[in-house]
């Protein structure tokens, strides 16, 4: 009777199986088409860019506009800056955010709750509703039009993402295990560095991963804040609009060698990302 009922359930199985098979294979055509897309207009002739029908694949393949792409603007000089705003503000990130999940996820003090929910709040709050007060702000500081005053901006917002997102992780480390190096022996900031953070560091990963994409891919408040001699990699893009119209194949090279550093992320840290995202920062 077993037998004739796993042979019964084995045909759902195979069925239920196809389904999800088919559903993640939509979900990455629907995902990953765009970015198709970009690569397909970029290597296409300009002209046939803007032909009102679309070729699904190119007839014809060219690298002069990415050649063009390179001859718009200071290229080299916008990916440099973005970089060094992107990898400060993840290195600042992670640091102050790892301090500050572990207080209020391993610590009992007074407004503990406010501060997590003061945390939740920030997150809420539109960037656009910030960027005159931020404007104001780092004027009179004198912070306007500089890399500084940048990666101060980009802080207010990925700071907060950084501090809940490890604090998830953090939480999800048993507190026995830290007891149990004190017990034999170790402090509690050497339990934790010996036990806790090997255990974050796939979460750390996956957390700075997220943190660069924001601060890489943020337009608003470096077109506000940087002038054109100091534009970033996004405002760069603007570049290829101009009067007389969007040369869209131009931008569609310039986006495809944008993204070539957050590709060359990905396949560097692929495997702690992929520990990172299924270790579970939803407990707590």
């Amino acid at each position: 009777m077993a037998t004739s009922t796993e042979a019964l359930a084995r045909p759902h199985k195979k069925k239920s199986k196809l389904g999800w098979n088919l559903l993640g294979l939509l979900v990455f055509a629907t995902a990953g088409f765009p970015v198709y897309w970009m690569l397909n207009t970029a290597l296409k002739p300009s002209k046939d860019a803007i032909d009102p029908s679309p070729h699904f694949f190119p007839r014809s393949f060219t690298l002069e506009n990415f050649r063009r792409a390179l001859d718009i603007g200071d290229f080299w000089g916008s990916i440099g800056r973005s970089l060094i705003v992107s990898v400060v503000v993840v290195v600042i990130g992670i640091a102050v955010g790892l301090l500050a999940a572990l207080a209020i996820s391993r610590f009992a003090f007074r407004g503990r709750k406010i501060v997590i929910i003061g945390i939740l709040a920030v997150q809420m709050v539109p960037l656009v509703a910030m960027i005159i007060p931020v404007f104001l702000l780092l004027n009179d500081l004198g912070q306007y039009d500089k890399l500084s005053g940048l990666v101060l901006t980009y802080l207010t917002f990925i700071l907060p993402f950084t501090v809940w997102t490890l604090r998830g992780f953090i939480v999800n480390v048993p507190k026995e295990l830290e007891e149990a190096a004190m017990v034999d022996g170790c402090s509690r900031t050497g339990a934790f560095m010996r036990v806790v953070f090997p255990l974050l560091a796939p979460g750390m990963v996956a957390t700075s991963v997220y943190g660069f994409i924001q601060a890489w891919n943020e337009y608003l408040y470096a077109l506000m804040l940087m002038s054109q001699n100091h534009q970033t990699a996004t405002v760069w893009l603007s570049n290829f609009t101009t009067q007389h119209g969007t040369e869209f194949a131009p931008m569609m090279a310039g986006s495809t060698m944008m993204a070539v550093p957050i590709v060359a992320l990905f396949l560097l840290v692929q495997r702690k990302m992929a520990a990172g995202l299924t270790a579970g920062a939803v407990k707590g």
